[in-house]
């Protein structure tokens, strides 16, 4: 309860310890004082165990920010929000990687200071135990799993800190749909969001895209056409593919995030914006920085702060959550009564791997919606053969065949497409984009495929994997 709560203060300014301590005594919490950092420790080092510390940035020895490390070693799970009278966007960076829950900028309203301890103590408005956090129409973001509970206070934080952020996590886990959380969750909410998937777009049409041309800038260019940058001016834009945007390019939007400046294709004129960019990959960085396929100096530039989801298969208590909401709501887009979750279909699930992750788990809701049939929609989610002539799961311990023939059928095109997949991988040293070429697939088709048959570069393939 409210008033049970332990809240340690910590603040330089014997006013500002007056006046904060008065404010949340009147709302019945317990509250405990420090002049600086070095008693703040003390007092926790003898025993003190505040649920919550309000901790201030700016004091003269050991800082906010040396006390939070020290902190965090002393107490790891002890929540933190960090106080200031400036807004400094690089402490609250490093106040964020260090643990701290929030930031408060001096003077800070009532309001505000409640909301802040509400949420990091438990009495507000939580998104735990499966809530859904509506986002758009089509848009939710679900936050049932410790990890995902992190991401959501991480998302959060960063919201309010004007810096661009780098959204990490294979593909399908749902980095488009953090990143409009941290859209909404910021102060440009009530302004435009958009995304351009640079994987999407040809290189040669991706910049006019991005920065807008003028009449004459290039064939068929008869009018003037503004570029996503500047139609998205006060508010987000999500670069999404960021890995597979051309090196040159890279370095035009290098530019725009030093100078929030531009020139559109065909002008001299330089046009300035004011955009929060946010990035999204499935890429390992370390390789493409090797390659030269990311830029380096853009790579810094992009991560002032880094956020990366896990993958479905790390948090299954999802699972149930995602597959009741989103049976709902697909219900609805195709005007069908929804169907029921079996226990056998919501543990069949739980058992899957889900190398396609969200995107995976609604193309099969989809499917299970349309057909209807719960036992052929459970079949595509059953383990397969192991590349060795042998069942896995439960087929195997009865000495079941697993489907028959048309499981024999399956199983022989997959191999066949994971072989084709894999030469077209080894014919164009990994270029992703030139194999889809050669294999007549979209860009996101492939990555899918990759995924689904445990492609791995410097690897030839031979049999599927165990996963496929």
């Amino acid at each position: 309860m409210k008033e049970t709560s332990k809240i340690l203060l910590v603040d330089d300014e014997p006013s500002m310890l007056r006046y904060i301590k008065t404010l949340l005594e009147v709302d019945d919490y317990k509250v405990e004082t420090a002049a600086s950092g070095e008693e703040a420790l003390e007092r926790v080092e003898k025993g003190l165990h505040p649920d919550l510390v309000l901790l201030d940035v700016l004091m003269p020895g050991m800082d906010g920010l040396q006390t939070l490390e020290q902190l965090r070693q002393k107490r790891p799970g002890v929540k933190v929000v960090m106080l200031s009278c400036v807004s400094d966007t690089r402490k609250v960076v490093q106040a964020m990687k260090l643990g701290a829950q929030d930031y408060l900028t001096k003077p800070f309203q009532k309001a505000e200071l409640d909301a802040v301890i509400d949420l990091c103590l438990g009495q507000g408005k939580k998104i735990v135990g499966g809530e859904v956090e509506e986002l758009a129409d089509d848009v939710f973001f679900i936050a049932a799993s410790p990890a995902m509970r992190k991401i959501r206070s991480q998302a959060a934080l960063v919201a309010n800190v004007d810096i661009p952020v780098l959204l990490l996590g294979e593909s399908g886990t749902g980095k488009e749909v953090l990143a409009r959380l941290i859209h909404k969750l910021s102060p440009r909410a009530h302004r435009t969001f958009l995304k351009v998937n640079c994987a999407a777009v040809p290189a040669d049409l991706l910049e006019s895209e991005l920065f807008g041309y003028e009449p004459g800038a290039f064939t068929g260019a008869t009018h003037a056409k503004p570029g996503k940058f500047e139609l998205c001016n006060k508010g987000t834009i999500l670069l999404d593919e960021i890995g597979e945007m051309p090196p040159l390019l890279q370095a035009k939007l290098l530019h725009v995030l030093q100078d929030q400046q531009f020139s559109r294709l065909g002008s001299r004129s330089v046009i300035k914006v004011d955009v929060r960019i946010l990035a999204a990959t499935n890429i390992n960085i370390p390789e493409a920085l090797a390659a030269k396929r990311l830029r380096e100096d853009l790579y810094y530039r992009l991560n002032a702060f880094t956020l990366h989801l896990p993958p479905l298969r790390d948090r299954k208590e999802e699972i149930p959550i995602l597959l009741k909401h989103s049976m709902t709501r697909m219900a609805e887009q195709y005007a069908r009564p929804p169907l029921p979750l079996s226990p056998a279909l919501l543990q069949t699930c739980q058992e899957h791997s889900w190398p396609g992750n969200l995107r995976e788990l609604n193309n099969f809701l989809k499917r299970y919606l349309i057909l209807g049939d719960e036992k052929l929609a459970m079949a595509e989610l059953l383990p397969r053969d192991d590349g060795n002539g042998s069942l896995r799961g439960d087929a195997a311990a009865k000495g079941a065949e697993p489907g028959g023939l048309k499981s024999l059928a399956r199983t022989a095109k997959d191999e066949a497409e994971a072989q084709a997949i894999s030469r077209a991988l080894e014919q164009t040293n990994w270029n992703r984009k030139q194999a889809a070429a050669i294999l007549k697939i979209s860009y996101k088709a492939l990555l899918y495929k990759i995924r689904q048959y445990g492609l791995a570069e410097g690897k030839s393939h031979h049999k599927l994997s165990a996963g496929a």
